[in-house]
């Protein structure tokens, strides 16, 4: 199994790509969004940590966005609980997908979470910082303090780019983007 890992800087549309690559993708932040939903392990972890901001169960992401903007080092608290979680659907993922010539993984916090392996091809996402900010704004409760905040978390597009194997630019054209992911594909395998 080939395993490719998107990188990229928020909002520069790498879930977008991974979806066109037609493989099975381990997507990250949809399984976030299912854990502050259904898991009440999780919940009960961030109750005892953040007593003062998570409250109810499901998790409303408003009180997540609430911790972090509150305290700078909570995001690194949360990312420790929640990604315990993560991590252990990942490995679920890749398991039930064990037999597929390909997958991928698009996991924001992938190089600085440690979870890629010295084999997995990483692919740079590379977007406009305009056309990003653009996006970005459109999105429902966007709030620029927040963004600044997980930007800090993250290596910088610079480092990402400079570890990946390839870059593809994206100008959220799904022609011009499905031609790179063919380009690509083709000479991976």
């Amino acid at each position: 199994m080939i395993r490719i890992g998107i990188l990229g800087d928020i909002g520069s549309g790498k879930s977008f790509v991974a979806r066109g690559f037609g493989y099975p993708v381990f997507d990250a932040d949809k399984e976030v969004a299912k854990i502050y939903k259904g898991d009440k392990r999780v919940f009960e972890k961030l109750k005892k940590v953040f007593p003062d901001f998570i409250s109810s169960f499901p998790i409303d992401k408003q009180e997540i966005s609430n911790v972090i903007l509150h305290k700078k080092n909570n995001l690194k608290k949360i990312v420790k609980i929640v990604h315990i979680e993560v991590r252990r659907r990942m490995v679920s993922f890749l398991r039930i997908n064990k037999n597929r010539k390909i997958v991928i993984l698009d996991i924001p916090l992938l190089l600085e979470n440690k979870i890629n392996k010295k084999s997995d091809i990483l692919i740079f996402v590379d977007s406009k910082k305009k056309d990003i900010l653009r996006r970005l704004v459109k999105r429902k409760n966007f709030n620029i303090k927040l963004f600044n905040l997980l930007k800090q978390i993250q290596l910088s597009p610079k480092i990402k780019k400079k570890r990946s194997h390839f870059i593809l630019k994206n100008n959220f054209k799904k022609k011009s983007v499905k031609n790179d992911i063919k380009r690509i594909i083709n000479k991976i395998l």
